[in-house]
């Protein structure tokens, strides 16, 4: 499933509590698109495209829900060493302790994690996880997880700086 949120500082949008935000494996950050992809999404509408209408999208389906399956077997099947487990624990027990942040990370978080590095590797063509990719997604599967003290929230600190500097102390294993 995929969701959209609207910044809570918009009417008739509020926060979700944490243990709903919990349960979203990522959120993903997107901007606004650069002129050249604004003017595509243009070319699109006028070539007939309607966001309410899936015949007009020109997606094609490449497979099938045992196609899936078979996917999320594959992914399973990545191998994750111990090192790398340790080190995921150690980035979302860091979260829980750092004194930036009011709220850390659940076990939950750990097991996105995991989960998404796993994709990751087979997405570059590996059979195992490496350290990078678990730095490079735990932004994204940790940041909506997470809660910057407000004093610091009032200095700009964001999630995201906060959990860098987590991942920056935390000790990356050799492998």
């Amino acid at each position: 499933m995929f969701a959209t949120q609207n910044p809570v500082e918009f009417e008739g949008t509020y926060p979700l509590p944490e243990a709903e935000l919990d349960r979203f494996m990522m959120k993903v950050l997107v901007g606004y698109p650069d002129a050249g992809a604004e003017q595509g999404i243009l070319a699109r509408t006028v070539a007939g495209f309607e966001a309410d209408r899936p015949a007009t999208y020109g997606v094609t389906r490449v497979t099938d829900a045992a196609g899936l399956e078979r996917l999320r077997a594959t992914v399973e099947a990545v191998r994750v060493e111990t090192q790398i487990t340790a080190y995921i624990t150690a980035v979302v027990r860091g979260t829980r302790q750092a004194a930036s942040l009011t709220l850390g990370a659940s076990p939950r978080a750990g097991v996105s994690l995991l989960k998404a590095a796993r994709a990751a590797a087979l997405l570059e063509g590996r059979d195992y996880v490496i350290p990078d990719d678990v730095k490079r997604l735990a932004p994204a599967v940790l940041r909506h997880r997470v809660s910057v003290a407000p004093e610091l929230e009032l200095e700009g600190v964001t999630p995201d700086a906060a959990l860098k500097a987590i991942l920056d102390k935390t000790e990356v294993p050799t492998t």
